[in-house]
């Protein structure tokens, strides 16, 4: 995890010369200045002290549901909380209930998304999903927000609706960072089911197929992933780069 943010030197002033006058005139005296610098302490303290319970908060959450088992990654699974807290703090989505992980630290060979009940902290849903073909091969190893780049986004998502089209079921997302995966609506990226995502496709083939940015599903189980994540939940895709991580406002906000 990314060290937490200090108080800058300009939000220290700032509070230098709003803190409460305790003599008159227009400048603070040693008082205000004391007041000022104890303020900006227990802030900074406050901020920390909140992050490190909601980290505190996924490591029990990470053990308890034995997600280790199933595969997915503690700092994947640790990532995702933090932004899942976060979005519902600022009530960017809806539907609590639900958390959904694409770890995209690992090969495409692996059952890499988890759905996750939040509230019984069970894992209702593991399977595959498909990276963008320009992504990598195997491994997803780059990513864009570009249109027509054919690789997948990073980040943080909130799910809409369902409709039908080209693939048969598919659901609308919304990405939630600006630069990074924001464009998810102009790139029609989706998520929706295909052949070439799942056990039946990977008897004949080294590793799943691969799309033009969507987290693709296994073509049978479809319904079931976009019946249970549609309509407002949370869904993060992760990959351990460092240019996301620290570019993520919600990462680091």
């Amino acid at each position: 995890m990314r060290p937490f943010k200090s108080v800058s030197r300009t939000g220290i002033f700032c509070l230098l010369f709003s803190a409460p006058v305790l003599m008159s005139g227009t400048r603070p005296n040693e008082a205000d200045v004391i007041l000022a610098a104890n303020s900006a302490k227990f802030s900074t303290s406050s901020i920390v002290n909140e992050k490190q319970s909601i980290l505190d908060e996924a490591h029990v959450l990470y053990d308890s549901m034995k997600l280790k088992r199933v595969g997915l990654t503690r700092t994947a699974f640790e990532f995702a909380w933090q932004g899942y807290k976060h979005l519902i703090e600022t009530r960017k989505i809806y539907k609590k209930e639900v958390l959904s992980i694409c770890d995209f630290s690992q090969s495409s060979k692996r059952k890499r998304l988890y759905i996750i009940d939040v509230a019984s902290m069970k894992v209702l849903v593991n399977t595959y999903v498909a990276h963008g073909r320009r992504s990598g091969g195997e491994y997803a190893k780059s990513f864009s927000n570009n249109p027509d780049s054919h690789k997948s986004s990073l980040g943080f998502f909130v799910t809409r609706k369902t409709y039908y089209g080209g693939h048969g079921l598919a659901l609308t997302i919304d990405g939630l960072e600006d630069g990074i995966n924001n464009n998810a609506d102009q790139r029609k990226i989706v998520v929706h089911g295909s052949e070439y995502v799942g056990a039946n496709f990977l008897r004949s083939n080294k590793f799943n197929g691969r799309s033009f940015g969507c987290p693709a599903v296994p073509a049978k189980e479809t319904q079931k992933v976009i019946n249970t994540i549609k309509d407002g939940s949370c869904l993060f895709i992760y990959h351990p780069s460092k240019n996301y991580i620290t570019k993520s406002k919600i990462l680091n906000d």
